[in-house]
């Protein structure tokens, strides 16, 4: 009876059982990171150094995304492994476990930010405007970190039972409130109207995104509870913690946490690297930065899509399935990100018009978008292959290829370039393209030494 649990994903064509678990998630993730580049929109209305102020606290805030990635992608294995085994009852303690235990570990990472942003701020920039402006954004972000992990969970686990459009809807009502009240809550008349606003600045940019993430979370916890036919999520098991599980979803993942603060860790150097060309430099990184996450998110959603996949065919010991899986990832997802390339490359001005209207920045700006469309297109392939590694539970090569790409090569060439040779910025720039493509060559590498093939963590 309950292994007719495990036979959306792992029957019919793979191309198409791919795409339709993994466009609504591509679109969701779009719709998730186009309201990112609205708040970025209109917080260069203020200024450039309120661009930078944001910037800066998102590169520290993310720090603590170690902490969600390690979780998540343990959370990965097990809830779509145990989907595939056909065990709704594993599946269902999996999800609960993952909500309750990541919720824990959000409230520690936020009192930690909490004690730590200001010193942190320093560290980067003495300007009190960006500073004020980073906090302003940035300590009630920091607050509401617990809901924000949960509603990546929640998303997650629909991504592992083959739910595409759910988490998608709960993505888009989220998108929709964040572009409605950003307006409303920032500026004393709203852009485009005569009708007064709150005139919040930087904070009610924040406001937004914590409001509609909270929305988004509610929407999407309702709709898995609702999942009778595949879940039953029990709340009296979710005030009580399951060690073995707990242990898992801190290890399996611990690569994955590793590679991300190697390569967070990595990213605040070259922050603080790229302040030395001034502040209009930092702005400019930072818009770089929001564009070149919307670029990815489609590749997130791919890669999600592929993860669930491929985790329920290596629960049900089907390799062939999970290999075509990857292939047919990284191929989709190049096509994608080329045709997001060439857009950016063909109106690279224009995009930076869009942002701010400082000359300076739009200069420095459209060489680095240009140096950056390329780099989208090699991590595609990446990505792709990369989805067999959070489905099977063997994430070490993550690890590996951010070792090799950041710390062999990415951060040594920078502190040479920058401190000694004195590098005109576009070499900066440039220096992305090049260690993403030693990265992917190090992810495809493992990929064909295969240990990912023997991996399981399904409760047995």
């Amino acid at each position: 009876m309950e292994k007719e649990l495990s036979r959306d994903l792992l029957e019919g064509d793979v191309t198409q059982k791919l795409l339709k678990l993994s466009v609504p998630t591509m679109l969701g993730f779009l719709f998730q990171s186009g309201y990112e580049i609205i708040d970025m929109i209109w917080i260069g209305r203020i200024s450039s150094n309120a661009i930078a102020g944001v910037t800066i606290f998102i590169s520290i805030f993310w720090m603590v995304d170690v902490l969600n990635t390690i979780i998540g992608n343990s959370s990965i294995s097990l809830i779509s492994q145990n989907y595939g085994t056909g065990s709704k009852e594993n599946t269902s303690i999996a999800i609960e476990q993952t909500i309750t235990f990541k919720g824990l570990v959000a409230i520690i990472a936020a009192i930690i930010v909490l004690l730590t942003l200001k010193p942190a701020l320093h560290f980067f920039t003495s300007d009190p405007e960006v500073i004020q402006s980073a906090l302003s954004y940035g300590y009630l972000r920091v607050f509401f970190l617990p809901i924000l992990f949960s509603s990546f969970t929640v998303n997650t686990a629909f991504r592992c039972l083959g739910e595409g459009r759910k988490p998608m809807i709960a993505m888009v009502i989220a998108a929709i409130f964040n572009l409605v009240l950003d307006p409303v809550l920032m500026f004393d008349i709203i852009p485009g109207t005569n009708l007064p606003g709150f005139g919040m600045g930087v904070f009610g940019a924040s406001l937004a995104t914590v409001i509609s993430t909270v929305v988004a979370f509610l929407v999407a916890f309702f709709m898995l509870i609702r999942q009778k036919d595949k879940v039953d999520i029990q709340f009296r098991r979710m005030f009580k913690l399951n060690k073995a599980m707990d242990y898992q979803l801190m290890t399996i993942g611990l690569p994955n946490g590793l590679e991300m603060l190697t390569r967070n860790v990595s990213g605040l150097i070259t922050l603080k690297l790229v302040q030395y060309y001034g502040t209009a430099a930092v702005a400019t990184l930072g818009i770089g930065i929001k564009l070149f996450n919307f670029g990815f998110m489609p590749l997130i959603g791919l890669t999600m899509g592929a993860g669930a996949m491929t985790g329920q065919a290596l629960g049900d010991e089907n390799i062939e399935r999970a290999e075509k899986t990857v292939k047919t990832a990284a191929r989709i997802g190049f096509m994608v990100a080329t045709f997001f390339g060439i857009l950016a490359i063909a109106f690279a001005e224009n995009i930076m018009h869009v942002f701010t209207t400082d000359t300076e920045v739009i200069t420095l700006g459209a060489p680095m978008i240009r140096i950056f469309a390329p780099s989208l297109m090699v991590l595609a392939i990446g990505f792709g292959f990369g989805a067999v590694f959070n489905a099977s539970g063997y994430n070490l090569p993550y690890f590996i290829a951010t070792i090799i790409s950041k710390w062999v090569f990415h951060v040594p060439v920078l502190v040479l370039g920058v401190v000694v040779l004195k590098w005109p910025i576009a070499i900066v720039w440039l220096t992305y393209l090049l260690s993403d493509t030693v990265e992917v060559i190090a992810i495809v590498s493992q990929y064909k030494i295969g240990k990912w093939r023997t991996k399981r963590v399904y409760s047995r």
